[in-house]
């Protein structure tokens, strides 16, 4: 690689490390004078990155902005797509979490307005799963048409290709939802939504609705079943209503990833809330034993509930202490029943 051209790669990635750069701190990071600094920043806003410049003693460049994505990088929709694989990235378990927000943020601060405003419409809740299938795909345009109508909270219309369709020549309606979650599941794609006609929660897959413009009029969210997405939807493609399973069933969240805690955690639920957060939903046959298996995590915990898990986490934390210590309560309980 021309000398030059790897200069130009090092400026770039600088820029992008940090909102302000001072030019002679450039200079310096580079080993060149402020002069070749200033030639190589005209040479990248040729290729189309928007570089703004700062006058003065402390003058120095910015890494902003355009009307468009700098070419030979991304177009929209390659751009779109990137950022919904990196929203989800932080589930996969394959240790990139960290890296993938750092390149998600990068991604985000040298897009244009208008695609800054569609990645951050674009929640996805990434509910861990493992696809035992090949999966169909999914129209990106309608993947942004349903997360923009999550985001902005307004009725739904769709038609929906039925699973098995007929042949009996009879159009079925168009759906009417308010569209309250958009989720992966098995690698397949799925909207979460109430439905207006049939008065009930449904699941509906992505790649068969085809939705219709425009959206309706917005609406006030309605609470999920239980309150939990991952939780509702795990229960509803088990076929039950959440109710069933194990006979103690409690919640948590842990200060630990997604990624790391779904590793481990074969028939738990769990959602990312963030970096280095998530909500962990399991069962136990008891409430010390779901309370035990919860503490084998190396993290902070908060008990969502129910009280039923505190009470236990209490217990057990007054045996550990007493086996850490051979206290008088272990050394009394030990005693009795020996005699």
């Amino acid at each position: 690689m021309p000398k030059t051209s790897a200069r130009l790669l090092s400026l770039l990635s600088l820029l992008q490390a940090r909102r302000d750069w001072p030019g002679a701190l450039l200079a310096e990071r580079l080993d060149v004078s402020s002069r070749t600094v200033r030639r190589d920043v005209d040479r990248l806003r040729e290729l189309g990155y928007p570089i703004v410049a700062s006058k003065g003693p402390d003058g120095g460049y910015r890494l902003g902005a355009g009307t468009e994505l700098p070419p030979l990088l991304f177009d929209d929709e390659q751009a779109v797509a990137l950022a919904v694989a990196l929203q989800i990235a932080a589930t996969t378990g394959a240790g990139i979490e960290e890296a993938a927000a750092r390149a998600l943020n990068t991604v985000r601060q040298v897009m244009p307005a208008r695609l800054r405003h569609r990645i951050d419409t674009l929640q996805v809740t990434a509910v861990e799963r493992p696809a035992t299938r090949p999966n169909p795909q999914v129209d990106s345009g309608v993947l942004m048409t349903l997360s923009t109508a999550v985001h902005a909270r307004e009725v739904l219309r769709f038609d929906y290709t039925p699973a098995s369709p007929t042949d009996d020549g009879v159009r079925t309606p168009p759906r009417r939802v308010q569209p309250h979650h958009l989720v992966t599941w098995g690698g397949r794609w799925y909207l979460v939504a109430w439905d207006l006609d049939r008065d009930d929660w449904r699941t509906f897959r992505a790649d068969r609705i085809s939705p219709r413009i425009p959206t309706g009029p917005r609406f006030t969210p309605r609470e999920l079943p239980g309150g939990n997405v991952t939780a509702f939807v795990t229960s509803r493609f088990q076929g039950s209503d959440g109710s069933a399973g194990w006979p103690c069933r409690g919640e948590v969240i842990l200060d630990l990833p997604a990624a790391v805690v779904s590793r481990y955690t074969r028939e738990g639920l769990v959602e990312e809330l963030g970096p280095d957060r998530c909500r962990l939903v399991l069962g136990s046959w008891s409430w010390p034993g779901l309370a035990a298996t919860i503490g084998r995590f190396d993290a902070d915990i908060e008990v969502v509930g129910p009280t039923e898990l505190k009470d236990a986490f209490a217990r057990l934390a007054r045996r550990y202490a007493d086996a850490a210590t051979d206290g008088p309560t272990a050394l009394t309980v030990a005693h009795g029943q020996g005699g």
